[in-house]
């Protein structure tokens, strides 16, 4: 009879030294546990407040320089390039530049020089660089980064409390709580053999592509991976330089080893084709357009003969979101939510509702109480006004802003209505049911099944929260991978089964043969 134990890098889990930190506690043979981020509120006069002002008052008229950074190695390139605040665009918050081919294949090289001695890391000790990471930027980066995204993405500051600290915080801590769970999943074994599984990183390098809405998402995208025992390249928005660096710098802070993730801003073009035609390119992680994603995967088929291994493909590529109100439905709920998910932070999120469809019954109320509550949002600066609760648009070319359409139905057609919510889109990212009728949730819940990756009953269709509402959606919305979930960081890795027998084979015959 043998001895089953489990895999070394599990045994390190479970023996390893108490940890303790903010929002967490791991101790001995207990598993991690770890609590979603508090908001802070930010109100006139508390000590957060005045912190945030402090730092955005030091950022006013500053130019951040910001080079590429690989490896150790902080490198400048002629291709210069300035982000603007998006309220004031005589503020240059910061100065970066473009690497070239030459300088991203260099990234490559020595990433990849640098994933063997870190996929061989035990999980453990990789996951202590973020939770450390957490809290830092829970801690003493809180106003940092804060600021930064403030004044680089034009984010109001609960906006960016939610985003660059609650949820960048919260996915490092869950993730890595994750990814220590993941290790204890492990097969039967019966005598006379021991089954075990490595959660390995992949062979090759991840190419992380970041968008300009959401801090959390930049960090997430190249951390998660990086987590498994990946190496990256990490490529930001041009748009969210500012708040990007500053996340970069924290896990470098805490402990993250030169040449893991490297810092690289480019052209995104060029990215793409730079990366993917790379033959040890492993997996690709991405938040961006439909059109963008297309094009990255197109580029992967046709080298897909060049590849070592079929490379992951994940992403995210937002949605045309949906409120769905019935005439059962509590009217100033699907007011409040239907402004809060159509306007907050200008309607630049991913989940950001742009369809409403109401009962005719319902809408002269709705339209009136719509227009009163619209005509009270204050449009402003939010690094100087804190009553601001919209702010610039990013980008003046596309529709990705607070743009609300609605379509009044009669109250008898609600199902009819439903399988035009269903059918009038491509995507199916997140949408939203408010009614009181039980039986109608029942039947919107079974006839919207697909029309939503995050499906909100009496809820506005934005705020998922890491560790409740993981994110994600299909058709054309993504992959839905679902990051701020526990299946996400499996998505990051090369399992490998073991199997080792105890006792010997006597006889290659088996006993019918006898």
């Amino acid at each position: 009879m043998s001895l089953l134990l489990p895999p070394l890098a599990l045994r390190r889990v479970l023996l390893a030294r108490p940890w303790r930190g903010a929002g967490l506690q791991w101790k001995h043979t207990h598993p991690l546990q770890v609590a979603n981020e508090p908001i802070l509120a930010f109100t006139r006069g508390s000590p957060e407040r005045d912190a945030v002002q402090k730092a955005l008052s030091a950022l006013k008229s500053q130019t951040e320089a910001i080079p590429c950074v690989v490896g150790d190695e902080e490198v400048w390139t002629s291709d210069v390039q300035y982000q603007l605040s998006p309220f004031n665009h005589r503020h240059k918050v910061a100065k970066f530049c473009y690497a070239d081919k030459t300088l991203l294949n260099k990234a490559i090289e020595a990433s990849l020089a640098a994933r063997k001695e870190w996929d061989l890391k035990p999980v453990s000790d990789r996951a202590q660089i973020f939770l450390k990471a957490a809290d830092i930027l829970s801690g003493p980066r809180r106003a940092e980064i804060l600021a930064k995204t403030i004044v680089g993405q034009g984010k109001t500051v609960i906006q960016a409390e939610i985003d660059a600290v609650a949820e960048l915080t919260d996915f490092f801590r869950f993730n890595a709580k994750f990814a220590l769970e993941l290790e204890g999943e492990q097969p039967i074994s019966l005598p006379p053999s021991t089954n075990s599984v490595i959660y390995r990183g992949m062979e090759g390098f991840v190419a992380a592509i970041s968008p300009f809405n959401f801090t959390a998402i930049g960090g997430n995208l190249a951390g998660a991976p990086a987590l498994m025992g990946n190496v990256v390249l990490w490529k930001p928005s041009d748009t969210a330089m500012l708040a990007s660096y500053a996340v970069y710098r924290v896990l470098r802070e805490a402990g993250l080893p030169p040449n893991i993730i490297q810092f690289v801003p480019a052209d995104g073009p060029m990215f793409g084709d730079t990366v993917t035609s790379s033959e040890h390119l492993c997996g690709i992680n991405f938040t961006g357009s439909v059109p963008t994603f297309k094009r990255l995967w197109k580029q992967v088929a046709l080298n897909i003969d060049r590849y070592r291994t079929f490379p992951r493909l994940a992403g995210e590529c937002g949605g045309k979101n949906f409120h769905f109100v019935h005439s059962s439905a509590d009217v100033d709920s699907v007011v409040s939510g239907t402004l809060r998910s159509a306007f907050e932070y200008a309607g630049q999120k991913c989940s950001a509702c742009s369809r409403l469809y109401v009962p005719a019954s319902l809408w002269p109320q709705i339209k009136g109480r719509l227009l009163e509550e619209h005509s009270r949002i204050k449009v402003g600066n939010p690094a100087e006004d804190f009553g601001t609760f919209f702010s610039a648009v990013i980008d003046a070319k596309e529709i990705f802003g607070p743009v609300l359409t609605v379509y009044v139905y009669p109250d008898d057609k609600y199902k009819e209505t439903l399988r035009l919510v269903d059918g009038t889109t491509s995507f199916g990212l997140t949408g939203a049911v408010f009614a009181q009728d039980k039986k109608v949730i029942q039947e919107a819940t079974e006839m919207l099944r697909h029309a939503a990756g995050n499906f909100y009953i009496n809820d506005k269709s934005t705020g998922s929260v890491v560790g409740q509402q993981p994110f994600g959606g299909s058709r054309a919305s993504g992959t839905n991978d679902k990051p701020g979930g526990p299946h996400y960081v499996l998505r990051w890795t090369s399992p490998q089964v073991i199997k080792e027998t105890h006792q010997p084979l006597g006889d290659w015959r088996y006993a019918y043969m006898q």
